[in-house]
């Protein structure tokens, strides 16, 4: 008898131990795009593997706070829009600015022409109308204007816009030409005043205004479309004695202004000049970065220079695309392939070739974002939202590659794997959210993870290689086992 009771006493024990030592169940919603077809589909079923990755959430470390994610209007995807059909305008729209679609936060267009325009114009069309009494955006009513309301329309949260002019009027500059050249130091109070104009004449339309970046690419783009060259400490003087102080003179001081806006090998001379002191850095709102320096490397060491510069300030990759390239129609497959070459697989010096290998390009989109992130960039936004079949139109024809791909002819829509590349972040990383820390045992697995303002948690993990892979997620006390394919990036998302 006694020894009944000590074997009860005994389960009881172990059956108590092993209760308290079991680990719950981490509930998740699994959302994945991938090369063998999947686009933004959701998951519930998945393979188990004794070989897993451990990925550990640390929502106690905080990083950056989170901008937005979204793409840029350009008159090219505007005039598109204008030719289709209103069911498919419609679904492309929604398809970016819904909820139910890649709910975009962060927005960017052109002030004045671009080379994603269908022509040079610019606001200030009267030479030596220094006061811009002819200030007009009559341009941007026809086609550039209407899509942005009707974005506005479909959006529930609201999104940022900042604009960025790729070039003064030629009769600012000391060239007189809209490629290349500087803008005259006589016209420096017309060109901060150009500024406050846009954003009135933007505000008379319904279009608030978020914020600027001095100038498209300041160090030129080999002198090819578009541009006006500033060199680090010019831009910093024009900001801090002319348009700072204009903007804030006209109440405007509250607009962000973002510094540099080119590609990252270059950040530290230029941040060293925006934030050399107090003086120089007080009407920087931050700095704006491109990624054409590399097809594959996203400059830790530069971001996190810049970051450290200026913790309290932006850091925001203001566009991004496939270039050099025409659109392959309706063929995920390619998207996934390392057939893409950008401009510099011919344009690079021999010493730099090594930066621009062929590349798949939802690689790349996946990579850079989530190296971004990792390095303390707080937005990122992809450059032209929609083009045709040969990657245009736009005046110079330097053919470039957007998430959505439309024959306008025959009014069809093809949206890229690019899109659901794009929505697997601004969907579900919202502004406010905060990136958090974690562990992870792979290496190749390329993941990143924020909090949103809601408590939920997205995690994105990329996986770049040719086999599925097993994780097992865990959060505290909790965790859960899945899957992710091949060739595949995939959303995580946590509910409070």
């Amino acid at each position: 008898m006694k020894n009944n009771k000590t074997i009860t006493l005994i389960l009881i024990t172990l059956m108590v131990l092993s209760s308290c030592n079991k680990v719950e169940k981490l509930e998740v919603e699994v959302y994945e795009t991938s090369a063998n077809g999947n686009k933004l589909t959701q998951l519930t079923d998945f393979a188990t593997n004794k070989n897993a990755i451990s990925i550990k959430l640390l929502p106690e470390e905080k990083f950056q706070t989170i901008t937005g994610f979204g793409g840029a209007f350009t008159e090219s995807s505007a005039y598109l829009l204008n030719k289709l059909s209103e069911e498919n305008r419609k679904k492309i729209i929604d398809a970016y600015f819904s909820e139910e679609g890649a709910n975009y936060s962060l927005t960017r267009t052109h002030m004045n022409s671009c080379d994603f325009s269908l022509s040079n114009y610019s606001y200030t069309p009267v030479e030596g109308d220094k006061e811009l009494e002819h200030f007009t955006i009559h341009e941007d009513k026809d086609d550039l204007i209407p899509f942005i309301k009707d974005a506005m329309a479909a959006s529930k949260d609201g999104f940022k816009i900042f604009g960025s002019p790729w070039s003064a009027a030629p009769w600012m500059k000391d060239n007189n030409n809209w490629v290349g050249g500087k803008l005259l130091p006589e016209y420096y109070d017309t060109w901060a005043l150009f500024f406050s104009k846009y954003v009135d004449a933007y505000k008379e339309e319904g279009i608030d205004i978020w914020g600027f970046t001095v100038e498209n690419e300041p160090m030129g783009n080999g002198n090819n479309w578009e541009s006006m060259h500033f060199s680090p400490g010019e831009m910093t003087n024009f900001v801090v004695n002319h348009l700072g102080p204009k903007l804030e003179a006209d109440g405007k001081g509250d607009l962000k202004i973002l510094g540099y806006d080119q590609n990252r090998e270059h950040l530290k001379e230029w941040v060293d000049s925006m934030y050399k002191d107090e003086a120089s850095s007080k009407y920087f709102a931050g700095t704006a970065i491109h990624w054409y320096a590399s097809t594959y490397e996203v400059f830790p060491e530069e971001l996190q220079y810049a970051h450290n510069k200026a913790p309290e300030k932006l850091l925001i990759q203001s566009e991004a695309c496939v270039d050099a390239e025409i659109p392959v129609w309706q063929d995920d497959k390619w998207y996934f392939e390392k057939e893409a070459t950008d401009w510099g697989w011919d344009w690079a010096p021999e010493k730099d070739k090594y930066l621009h290998p062929k590349y798949a390009p939802v690689n790349r989109y996946a990579r850079d974002i989530i190296g971004c992130l990792n390095n303390w960039v707080d937005g990122w936004v992809d450059w032209n939202m929609v083009l045709d079949k040969q990657g245009g139109p736009n005046w110079f024809k330097n053919w470039c590659i957007a998430p959505v791909i439309v024959d306008s002819e025959k009014d069809e829509v093809y949206f890229t794997p690019l899109y659901y590349t794009m929505a697997h972040f601004s969907k579900y990383i919202r502004p406010g959210a905060v990136r958090i820390g974690f562990e992870n045992t792979d290496e190749n697995l390329q993941v990143t993870a924020a909090q949103n303002p809601d408590g939920s948690i997205a995690v994105i993990a990329f996986n770049e290689g040719d086999e599925d892979k097993t994780i097992e997620l865990a959060l505290n006390d909790k965790s859960t086992n899945l899957t992710i394919s091949a060739k595949a990036i995939q959303t995580i998302v946590i509910a409070n």
